[in-house]
């Protein structure tokens, strides 16, 4: 039987994190197309209308070893900038990955800005091993709020 596994990640932000976790987390399907198309063809929500129970799907291009990944958000609290996501297809389930869920909470820090907080669980299927996946992983979710970093540098205005 396949244990579970973790792997956790802190991301420090000069953007303030109510607006880094509107972009970042809550309207990434909306952002990442526009923001990181090298990676993220096309995303769009499947059910829902963004809470608890929601589904999104990123359709990926080839720079990502899957085609694409639905993940349902679990647990949400916009106040504190928190959510809980599981994965529930594409993204190597059923390949590579039993199971697979992200906790986010994105921080204010003294400075103004914020700390992206991360904790990924995860349960492979018997046989898999990892290797540089979890490195890959955490390059992954830099890039994404790096990338949402740089938007909000540049539009002081947009998500307020």
């Amino acid at each position: 039987m396949a244990s579970a596994n973790s792997w956790t990640l802190e991301i420090a932000s000069p953007v303030a994190a109510p607006r880094l976790f509107r972009a970042a987390v809550m309207d990434w399907h909306t952002l990442a197309p526009k923001l990181v198309a090298d990676v993220v063809a096309s995303a769009h929500p499947v059910e829902g209308e963004g809470g608890v129970g929601s589904v999104r799907q990123f359709n990926f291009t080839s720079a990502m070893p899957f085609g694409f990944m639905k993940e349902r958000l679990e647990f949400l609290d916009a106040d504190k900038c928190e959510c809980k996501s599981t994965l529930v297809e594409g993204g190597g389930i059923g390949v590579a990955i039993e199971t697979a869920a992200s906790h986010i909470k994105v921080e204010p820090a003294a400075d103004g800005g914020s700390v992206v907080k991360v904790d990924s669980t995860y349960k492979l299927l018997p046989g898999v091993e990892v290797k540089d996946e979890i490195a890959k992983a955490k390059e992954s979710v830099t890039a994404i709020f790096k990338a949402a970093e740089a938007f909000l540098v540049a539009n002081p205005d947009a998500y307020n």
